[in-house]
């Protein structure tokens, strides 16, 4: 698959098969993720890579319980509101149980944090698809990175106290055989030219 088809066919992969990746392509995933350009080269976003399954419920648990303390506002983002509804449901699991929890994680002092962060995801999604692995990104965690719970539970894992989640991904074997995978029409993201 050339670069082009890993970009045009990437989709979001959100169910997937409970099986653990071979390490070999999980790490070429991160490395994707670590040759992606940042500001200044600072190479600054740290990647926490979570395949213990007790430690994905611990997160997951805290997740529930940190979104169902929170009140959902019309004017949120429609994502957040359905975490904080269906967290004061019970049974949310952030991650929809992916073997493979990828956490992003950045200096809160700079400027570039979620742009790097940003680029390294989006490496690593494409990185996903070329490898035949499904993969999602997801935000949860960077909308409750300024709660205590998370942010202590995170240092345990490696996240420094000067660094903030800015994102994560999940990734794995698409539950049918593959990745979701098409092409898209863009609807939106407009385009000016100035000739």
């Amino acid at each position: 698959m050339d670069a082009l088809q890993a970009i045009f066919t990437r989709r979001s992969t959100r169910k997937m098969k409970d099986e653990l990746p071979p390490r070999e392509l999980i790490e070429q995933v991160i490395e994707a993720g670590r040759a992606a350009p940042s500001g200044s080269d600072m190479q600054s976003t740290r990647f926490i890579v979570i395949t213990d399954k007790t430690v994905q419920a611990d997160l997951a648990r805290i997740v529930q319980e940190e979104f169902a303390k929170m009140e959902a506002d019309p004017d949120m983002y429609v994502a957040l509101r359905h975490s904080i509804s269906a967290a004061k449901k019970g049974n949310y699991v952030f991650h929809y149980n992916a073997p493979v929890l990828i956490v992003t994680a950045n200096k809160k002092s700079l400027g570039n944090a979620i742009a790097d962060s940003s680029c390294a995801l989006e490496n690593m999604m494409i990185a996903a698809n070329a490898l035949d692995l499904g993969a999602c990104w997801i935000n949860q965690l960077h909308w409750l990175t300024d709660r205590k719970a998370v942010q202590d539970y995170l240092q345990g894992l490696g996240m420094e106290e000067d660094e903030f989640v800015t994102g994560g991904l999940i990734l794995g074997f698409g539950a049918d055989d593959g990745p979701v995978r098409g092409e898209r029409k863009p609807k939106g993201n407009p385009v000016n030219w100035v000739e």
